[in-house]
């Protein structure tokens, strides 16, 4: 096996596992009724498509055809262990996000019945650090797939997502949770702990 081949696999890897992970706790959110879901609309869809798009369609399709092939470079062992390791940190995170913020999670934006703000866990570092995880996907994505198109795709199109969905998730935390959320807004940063 090349280390080609063995970098994309190590990615699709990654990839699988993260829905796995996803799956208990996507059950147990779809059983809280929603109280708020006025952000469930065409924008938010669409920057989700987007994020998609960069974490999904475009490196699924350079893993699986090598295209677009004039943006290919060679991969060095370095980076293959560096993304294996990134990718590892991300999957480890995303668990702890989920495990820690439990049934009132979401795709979307929205507000649960009887919504309690989350503040402990890994929530008592960062306000998002499901958004840190998918961050983390998109670097080891950049860094598992030696394409300059795909690689940084996932960087870019949940960069978008993020960018332009961040401030209107924390208005509707403001909404929801008042003074306390002011009061988390002060001491956390939003999605790497002490810098941003």
């Amino acid at each position: 096996m090349t280390l080609l081949a063995f970098s994309k696999i190590a990615w699709a890897i990654g990839v699988v596992a993260w829905y796995v992970l996803r799956i208990p706790f996507e059950r147990k959110a779809r059983r809280m009724k929603v109280s708020d879901a006025r952000h469930r609309n065409l924008r938010d869809m669409t920057l989700l498509t987007i994020s998609t798009l960069g974490l999904g369609v475009t490196p699924t399709l350079y893993a699986l055809t090598g295209l677009p092939r004039f943006a290919s470079y060679p991969i060095t062992v370095i980076q293959v262990v560096a993304g294996i390791l990134v990718f590892l940190f991300a999957l480890w995170l995303f668990w702890r996000t989920h495990k820690a913020i439990g049934k009132y999670w979401s795709v979307t934006l929205e507000i649960k019945e009887k919504h309690e703000l989350v503040t402990t866990g890994i929530y008592a570092q960062v306000r998002h650090p499901m958004y840190s995880a998918f961050f983390l996907w998109g670097l080891a994505q950049a860094l598992l797939l030696p394409n300059w198109i795909a690689g940084p795709a996932g960087l870019i199109g949940f960069g978008i997502l993020f960018f332009f969905r961040v401030g209107r998730e924390e208005q509707m935390m403001r909404e929801a949770f008042g003074a306390a959320y002011d009061a988390y807004v002060r001491r956390t940063k939003r999605v790497i702990p002490g810098i941003y």
